[in-house]
């Protein structure tokens, strides 16, 4: 199954899982439609993700006036306080570590933040995700977070775990360990309007 053809089976496998979805060919294309998704007036929250940050949204919608929180653009001190208010935005932006050829969204967090506004909180969830995120089937889309996302954002963050040495899981119980919280979405959640939005491009971990 070439690229194209995995795309359209997840958007199909997506809707059937009552979640909305869109595919982009390009980042142009897509930084328009995220665009025309806010308010002026709207509080937009950021989860911890490399994809998020390539597409400089952060900036975007800081500039055009609204609140953003972000802890990655914030004071060690605030940290924990943004968090907490993201989860209650008009608009999270995050992406995901994995989704599955049938449309199951998987993520692997530290410490949750990034994963709970996908499925309770935010008025609306929009997770944006590279060509590079789709796997066939769940085994594949964890292999991809264990030896590709993790040991990528461990060696960022300047851990010491096992993975962050050999790309490889240990299953370690290190205090700094990464993995302490993994979800799995199989249906769109109740209270949030979650969508997924897919770009022709190989973005983030």
């Amino acid at each position: 199954m070439n690229t194209l053809e995995k795309i359209k089976t997840v958007l199909k496998n997506l809707k059937m899982r009552r979640i909305e979805s869109a595919y982009f060919d390009s980042k142009e294309e897509l930084i328009e439609a995220l665009k025309s998704e806010v308010q002026s007036s709207d509080l937009i929250g950021f989860g911890g993700s490399m994809t998020v940050d390539q597409l400089g949204l952060y900036d975007l919608f800081a500039t055009q006036g609204n609140e953003v929180l972000w802890h990655w653009k914030t004071a060690p001190e605030d940290r924990l306080n943004v968090m907490r208010r993201a989860l209650y935005s008009d608009v999270y932006f995050a992406s995901a570590n994995a989704i599955t050829e049938d449309g199951k969204i998987i993520n692997i967090d530290g410490n949750g933040n990034r994963v709970a506004p996908m499925f309770f909180g935010p008025k609306k969830t929009i997770l944006i995700c590279g060509i590079n995120k789709i796997a066939s089937d769940y085994d594949s889309a964890m292999d991809r977070i264990k030896t590709i996302a993790c040991p990528q954002n461990a060696r960022r963050l300047g851990k010491t775990t096992p993975c962050s040495k050999t790309d490889f899981c240990a299953d370690c119980k290190k205090e700094e360990r990464m993995c302490t919280v993994t979800t799995i979405i199989e249906q769109k959640p109740t209270f949030v309007g979650l969508k997924v939005y897919f770009v022709n491009e190989e973005l983030g971990y």
